[in-house]
């Protein structure tokens, strides 16, 4: 029996990957749930920054002035009926579509399976849902959406030549303006659903068309909205009459964005005070580099990256005879999987480390540790974290595949000895597969 060596057979092209389809049919039905809800709640959210007096179910604001987004918000979660459980359950169908989007990546990632255009669409609907997300988040009007503008007014800032006019731009004057909120509330209804379904309906475009006919409901449809409403109803999320109403220059403590969006938030916590001065004009690169060039970067190569397997990960077809005579000579270059497996786990470490980077000052409050020595820590784990993950891994692949290699010449180890006639002795080994 001719044994498929682990290696190939861990990213061998499935072509019915079901785990790769479960997630992508988990995507589709938490942006359904998402887009449901959101309908929901639109005939109750006021899109306003006009400030008004609060007069509500929560005490604990009475007569505080508030604007009409905020105010709106705590009406939706005390005075609407449900209006609590759509909301959270509106918040939790965003964290989990871009969460299915990611597992589907990864799985993809690793098999090797780089089909395009699917791959970039599936990136799109990355980058589509953590901006659908932020966007999201933003309107409520709270401290904690207040914070995410701030962020975002500094990375916009920290443009050069443009950054100042992309800010007027934006918010209609300075910061933080009277028209940020009805334009990210319209792009938030508008263009980026319309931009997630149509990639959506463009990941699944090719397939065989199939007779109209009455189906079974697809059990994950209910499985997902089920789970989705069980957390809006057990798991709380984003209680904004708890953070308050958005104060400029003042944020929560212990403030978080989206777990999607930690990421950046980390970068921006472990990044040194760097500036630089050309030509009388600052370039602040403490917020550049860690907001702008490393997740432009990040998500650039992994848009391109089936582009750069072959480099990474190996394998050479052997040459067409309408190739020339020193071309044709060459030998089929084996691929290498285990290359490709260990930038994955690099790329999802630095993600990672910086994931954790942003919760830095609550690592050191609870254990007790100087802030600075956290940072330091994480900006050496940062730089480091990544390439160690990328050796391990790829040691830890060659291992396995050479001991897989010896099962198949060999036999499998079974701890038993036998006497041989010329008096030595031997391990008896069973044929692999055979077990």
């Amino acid at each position: 029996m001719r044994e498929v060596p682990t290696m190939r057979r861990l990213v061998r092209a499935d072509p019915d990957d079901r785990w790769a389809a479960v997630f992508g049919r988990i995507a589709v039905y938490s942006f359904l749930v998402a887009l449901v809800s959101g309908i929901l709640l639109l005939p109750f959210f006021q899109p306003s920054m006009a400030p008004v007096v609060y007069h509500g179910s929560y005490r604990k604001l009475d007569g505080l002035t508030v604007s009409r987004a905020y105010q709106s918000t705590l009406n939706i979660s005390f005075d609407v009926r449900g209006g609590l459980l759509i909301r959270q359950v509106h918040h939790w169908s965003a964290d989990l579509f871009v969460a299915a989007v990611c597992l589907r990546l990864i799985r993809v990632f690793f098999r090797g399976r780089f089909r395009l255009p699917d791959w970039l669409i599936w990136v799109g609907l990355l980058l589509a849902g953590m901006l659908a997300g932020f966007s999201g988040a933003i309107l409520p009007d709270d401290m904690l959406s207040g914070g995410s503008l701030s962020v975002f007014t500094g990375v916009i800032l920290s443009l050069p030549l443009v950054g100042t006019h992309l800010e007027m731009l934006i918010f209609g004057g300075s910061f933080p303006g009277h028209v940020i909120i009805p334009r990210d509330y319209w792009v938030h209804i508008v263009v980026l659903p319309v931009a997630l379904g149509g990639l959506l309906l463009l990941s699944y475009r090719g397939r065989r068309p199939r007779p109209l006919r009455v189906r079974r409901v697809d059990p994950m449809l209910p499985f997902t909205g089920a789970v989705l409403v069980a957390l809006g109803a057990l798991a709380q999320i984003n209680p904004v009459w708890l953070f308050g109403p958005y104060q400029p220059g003042s944020i929560s403590s212990g403030s978080v964005p989206d777990w999607y969006m930690g990421f950046l938030d980390g970068a921006l916590r472990v990044m040194p005070a760097w500036e630089l001065s050309i030509g009388g004009h600052p370039l602040s690169l403490d917020v550049l580099i860690p907001a702008v060039i490393v997740p432009g970067l990040f998500f650039t190569l992994v848009a391109a990256y089936p582009l750069l397997d072959g480099w990474i990960a190996g394998g050479r077809p052997p040459r067409g005879p309408r190739r020339s005579r020193q071309v044709a000579l060459l030998p089929p270059k084996p691929a290498d999987p285990a290359n490709r497996i260990g930038v994955g786990v690099a790329g999802i470490t630095l993600y990672g480390l910086l994931w954790a980077a942003a919760a830095n000052d609550q690592i050191a409050y609870h254990v007790q540790i100087s802030l600075y020595t956290v940072t330091w820590v994480f900006r050496v784990l940062v730089l480091a974290g990544p390439v160690l993950a990328f050796v391990l891994a790829r040691t830890i692949c060659h291992v396995v595949e050479a001991r897989r290699r010896d099962e198949a010449e060999h036999g499998i180890e079974t701890g038993r000895i036998a006497m041989t006639p010329e008096g030595g002795f031997t391990e008896i080994r069973e044929q692999a597969g055979s077990r």
